[in-house]
Parts: structure tokens; sequence; C-alpha cells
């Protein structure tokens, strides 16, 4: 794994930043070996409660593309499947 920064706003308490954390590990889970779609979802359902806005989901994920080359887009898409097993 590369050593990468994550997209983080320091205006979030600790509590918030690791929600977000807890986020791109979930899509870095997906992309390296897979990741069971109930627990993709339990995260980004934690981050949409820090990052509730489209706009600022967008601008992070990108971020977080930019950085890691791993897609919380194409993540999230791939959760809306009838699969039980997201792999990227």
């Amino acid at each position: 794994m590369e050593n990468y920064s994550y997209p983080l706003d320091f205006s979030w308490s600790k509590e918030e930043m690791l929600t977000v954390i807890s986020m791109w590990n979930a899509v870095e889970t997906a992309y390296e070996k897979g990741i069971s779609k109930e627990a993709f979802l339990s995260a980004y359902r934690a981050f949409k409660k820090v990052v509730p806005s489209i706009g600022e989901e967008k601008r992070l994920g990108k971020d977080f593309e930019a950085v890691s080359g791993f897609s919380l887009y194409r993540v999230v898409q791939a959760s809306k499947t009838e699969k039980a097993k997201i792999v990227m």
C-alpha cells in the first residue's frame, strides 16, 4: 500500500475524522480484496452523517481518487447492485 494523505476537513471532530477515515478504508478494501455490501453501506451511511452535502462528497471523493486511485463514486455505484460483496 502506498502512503498518501486522506482528504479530511480539520474543522471536524476527532470522531467525525475517524468516521471519514473508516469510509476511505472501506473504499480501499473494496478495491484491494472486496468488502461486503453491508459493511460498505454501514461505513457510507456514517460518512453521510458527517458529509451530508453531495457537492462536498464529490469533492472529497475526487480528492481521494487523485491520491489513491480508488473511486468512492464507483464503489457507491457497485453497492447499488444485488451482489452481496463489492469487488472492484
